[in-house]
């Protein structure tokens, strides 16, 4: 019987990923179908030892791979996901077919194979593909439905197992050696080594100065429109035959790099030239016409929607790919991930029926035109992200707004353009040449361009990464001149320039430079960069991804002693060995335990399938990752987290963050130490800076000694803020269960690090104070806090009006704030900060305001924090706009309190409800005697421990890449 085929009393359950997805397909499918997500991966390797079964111990437990045993993995279900998978099974029990219908793609065949392991279906299995969610293309699916694909779901482990096994042994020495809860991972580690290489090149850059002059030339027409103007400008190129340098003649060393063939001008040398040919009669030595033709840009593929999304509308990579999903899942698009270029037979006929309908047949190219995808290895199955359907959508038509609108424009101008006409015209070079006054001939030069016909660029245009660039379609008019035709110089005025260091990568330069070096999958870079701003190692100032001092460090000790693991070329070798493992070319387990174990491991060389036939053909670029994280006592920790700044000074970056310090002119003292802002751009760290952070009040001015412990108390400049505390003597144990922990207390917002007193700080430690007790004898206390000063008693607190009050208020005082009921309401607001203008998804005014947590913009329905880049009073409507919409796509923070029983439930909801509450109360006390037995003591910790610590490795091993 046919899967699609009516049946009487058939029920077919169809599993999806996203509830997004499950909602519409639902609507497109008959009464006989169940449509239920599984709502992502329901299963996966353990997050944590703990979740890992009993019957494995030591590194199988630790790594959740049997890496002696052919790499076998241990799944385990998602802790978050069994309510999901006993729903799941329920269903299932109930249904006559099932229909596997996850995204067709290794990660979704991987979710499909998962499903099916877990919940072992008695009835028949079947695998629905699609790349786009219409009626037609649902139904179409379901009447051809196919088999699973193992070797997608075999190259997706394997990508899983070496991005874990490479995860949890990198980051441990990341651990040991820089920080706690550091992450490494195959392709964030390489990314966060690109950004950190392109700001050790603005570090090291020579600004170069260097000048030319600017001319403006008339014709001495007088009657002039705008297809031929009178005057035209035009720049000095050359001085007696020899070219004038401009900025890329320089070295990033500042020098030029060919003094024999490039003139160099400075500022005396361009003023004096200038004068000299303030008479000189000028002539058209040359003009030079050319044909232009311009053809349009192909379909969209994923990344080149992240980099257009970032120069046109702002976006970052993670959020384009969240505003495609939605459009993807409630079927307005093709699927968003994807490598190729293709379009399909019935995506050109509607593009080119659109072209005709709307710039009409003039722009309408004879023959289809067809894109050959330029990414290796891509999946041709896929087509590119286009609209979907057999008729396209004009924007207007869809309905949509917001981000979701601009988002879906921006892939229609694309398509339709990728099926229009060449824009065609001409380009012009003019050259300019006269004689000055001391003899020397002087040559200007002027180009200029001419549309014709403008093609696609009627529909579309690209944007650039540098914003200086000139886009397609702009047009550069000169007068029609000849040869020989003389100009007057109207002006000739002398320019400076200096040569600007790399720019810093952009989220849509990071993407093209990752697929340009072919490092990664395209689909998971938006989750890569992600990952690398989350982890602290970048952060954006601006759209510039900056890296953060603590990535200098890590980077340092991964090239230092992990290189092959951070190398360009390996890592796109990696990348082919796994696409050959994913073609059948190369088996898995040889080529992981060449990984793992290093050279003759596994099959022997030459075998076929080995890991020897992966990658360059022998193997070499492989190694023993094992042995490389086995012996750690070459990494000096020191010396990998220290970066000269000069003149003695040294950037050291520690466990509580960066620091500059410099060692005391005489030997014996103590040097200077003074903190690093985290935010501060590592290129902007010069000796001038260090001084000024050398010059702030230090952290260690006395202030006496307390007359009671007769420990010196000092004022320092902490982290986050001034603070006042004590210095213990010794030998007092600062660890285990004897520490002692020195008293300490910020200074209140009236006083300064210069100028606080021994009786200030003795004021400062006495906090808490007891202010008295009320009449059932509990005791009131006046403390200070994170949000300012307060009465505690008991579970009750109240705040207080001023610092000072926790000094004086007395206990009749406190008694009667008690006696005031307490406010649960907020307080009179306060007028915004800013006003930004009406946000162009809600349409509400959008304003920043001073909240308990700093400020933030808020449209009254949506508020989102500024980030530690945003300034009050610099953040513009667009930066505004922006950070609603990512708050928006994160969605309401889940809660966690307890749902109340409804009031007019059926017997049989209760009888459910009970039940389900029954199996979780269970299910709890079954876990936690299980945690609860197993090994109570010293294990107790170690688990602890390895668990927080695997969990933060286990980040990099989640998704496909890491």
């Amino acid at each position: 019987m046919s899967p699609s085929s009516e049946t009487a009393h058939g029920k077919r359950l169809v599993i999806v990923e996203s509830p997004a997805k499950a909602k519409t397909i639902k609507g497109y499918l008959g009464p006989g179908y169940i449509v239920e997500a599984s709502v992502g991966h329901i299963r996966d390797l353990p997050g944590t030892a703990a979740e890992v079964p009993d019957e494995y111990t030591g590194e199988v437990r630790r790594l959740g791979v049997d890496v002696d045993h052919d790499f076998a993995p241990i799944y385990v279900v998602n802790p978050d996901k069994r309510s999901q998978v006993t729903k799941l099974k329920s269903l299932l029990k109930e249904s006559d077919e099932l229909f596997l219908a996850t995204d067709e793609d290794r990660e979704g065949e991987a979710i499909a194979w998962h499903l099916q392991e877990v919940l072992k279906p008695k009835v028949p299995v079947h695998r629905m593909v699609f790349h786009e969610i219409t009626k037609d293309a649902i139904q179409e699916a379901v009447r051809n439905p196919r088999h699973l694909n193992k070797r997608l779901v075999d190259a997706q482990e394997t990508r899983r197992i070496l991005d874990r096994l490479y995860g949890y042994e990198v980051s441990p020495v990341l651990w040991k050696k820089v920080m706690p809860k550091l992450s490494a991972g195959r392709v964030q580690s390489v990314a966060t080594r690109l950004v950190v290489e392109r700001e050790r090149e603005r570090i090291a850059f020579t600004s170069a100065s260097y000048w030319d002059l600017v001319g403006t030339f008339g014709t001495g027409r007088t009657a002039a429109d705008a297809a031929n103007p009178e005057s035209f400008g035009a720049r000095l190129v050359a001085v007696d035959g020899k070219r004038v340098a401009t900025g890329r003649d320089f070295g990033p060393d500042g020098r030029l790099k060919s003094a024999a063939t490039t003139l160099h001008l400075d500022e005396q040398a361009a003023r004096t030239l200038a004068a000299a040919l303030q008479q000189t009669a000028f002539s058209v030595r040359s003009v030079e016409s050319k044909p232009y033709r311009r053809s349009p840009y192909a379909p969209f593929r994923t990344t080149t929607l992240q980099q257009e999304a970032s120069r046109k509308l702002g976006f970052g990579a993670k959020r384009t790919m969240q505003v495609a999903q939605k459009l993807y899942e409630n079927g307005f698009i093709t699927y968003m991930r994807t490598d190729s270029t293709t379009l399909s037979e019935t995506a050109i006929t509607a593009a080119r029926a659109q072209v005709t309908q709307l710039y009409g047949a003039d722009y309408l190219p004879s023959a289809p035109r067809t894109y050959a995808s330029k990414v290796k290895n891509a999946q041709e199955a896929h087509e590119a992200i286009r609209p979907s359907g057999d008729r396209f959508r004009t924007p207007a038509e869809t309905g949509l707004g917001g981000d979701d609108f601009r988002l879906y424009e921006l892939i229609w101008m694309r398509t339709v353009a990728s099926q229009m006409k060449d824009a065609v015209g001409q380009s012009v070079t003019v050259r300019v040449g006269g004689r000055s006054a001391d003899g020397r001939d002087a040559e200007f030069s002027a180009s200029g361009k001419i549309i014709t016909f403008h093609g696609f660029l009627k529909a579309y245009v690209e944007g650039a990464d540098d914003p200086n660039a000139e886009l397609d379609d702009r047009e550069r008019r000169l007068p029609q001149v000849t040869e020989g035709d003389p100009l007057a110089a109207e002006k000739l005025t002398p320019e400076g320039h200096a040569t600007k260091p790399p720019a810093r990568y952009t989220e849509a330069s990071l993407v093209k430079e990752l697929e340009d070096r072919e490092i990664g999958r395209p689909s998971t870079y938006a989750s890569i960069i992600d990952t690398i701003i989350n982890r602290k190692y970048v952060f954006k100032k601006g759209t510039a991804l900056v890296p953060s001092f603590l990535s200098f460090a890590v980077v340092n000790l991964l090239e230092k002693h992990f290189g092959r693991l951070v190398d360009y070329d390996f890592t796109a070798k990696m990348e082919d060995d796994l696409d050959r493992i994913a073609a059948g070319q190369a088996e898995s387990v040889p080529w992981l335990k060449r990984f793992y174990f290093g050279a003759g491991a596994g099959a022997a060389v030459g075998a076929v399938g080995a890991a020897a036939d992966a990658g360059n053909g022998d193997g070499d670029h492989l190694g023993g990752l094992k042995e490389l994280v086995t012996d750690l006592g070459a990494i000096d920790a020191r010396e990998i987290s220290s970066f000269p700044v000069g003149d003695g000074v040294v950037l050291r970056v520690g466990r509580y963050g960066p620091y500059v310090e410099r060692p005391a002119a005489v030997e014996g003292e103590t040097g200077q130490r003074a903190d690093v802002p985290e935010d501060l751009p590592p290129d902007e760290l010069t000796v001038e800076l260090a001084e000024e952070l050398f010059a702030k009040p230090s952290g260690e001015r006395e202030l006496g000694t307390d007359p009671v412990s007769g420990n010196p108390l000092v004022a320092k400049a902490g982290r986050y803020g001034p603070y006042v505390t004590e210095v213990l003597p010794e030998g007092t144990p600062k660890t285990g269960k004897n520490a002692v922990k020195p008293r300490t207390a910020s200074l209140f917002q009236s006083m300064d690090l210069d100028t606080v007193t021994l009786e200030d700080a003795l004021k400062l430690l006495s906090l808490p104070r007891v202010v008295g007790a009320d009449a059932e004898g509990n005791e009131i206390t006046a403390q200070n806090g994170r949000y300012g000063p307060y009465l505690k008693r008991g579970t009750d607190s109240r705040s207080l009006t001023s610092e000072d009050q926790l000094f004086s208020i007395t206990l009749d005082e406190a008694l009667a704030i008690y006696a005031q009921p307490k406010a649960r309401g907020r307080a009179a607001a306060a007028p915004p900060l800013k006003e930004l203008g009406n946000d162009p998804v809600s349409e509400k005014p959008v304003v920043v305001k001073d909240g308990r947590f700093g400020p933030y913009v808020t449209d009254g329905e949506t508020n989102a924090t500024l980030r530690k880049d945003d300034e009050v009073e610099t953040i513009t409507p667009e930066r505004a706009y922006e950070l609603l919409a990512e708050k928006r796509a994160r969605g309401p923070v889940k809660k966690t309190a307890k749902k109340a029983p409804a009031k007019k439930a059926t017997t049989a909801k209760k009888a459910t409800a009970t039940k389900t509450a029954a199996a979780r109360t269970a299910a709890k006390k079954t876990v936690a005697k299980k945690t609860a037995t197993v090994k109570k003591t010293a294990a107790k910790k170690t688990t602890a421990k390895a668990a927080a610590g695997e969990k933060s490795a286990a980040a990099d091993g989640g998704s496909e890449e890491s």
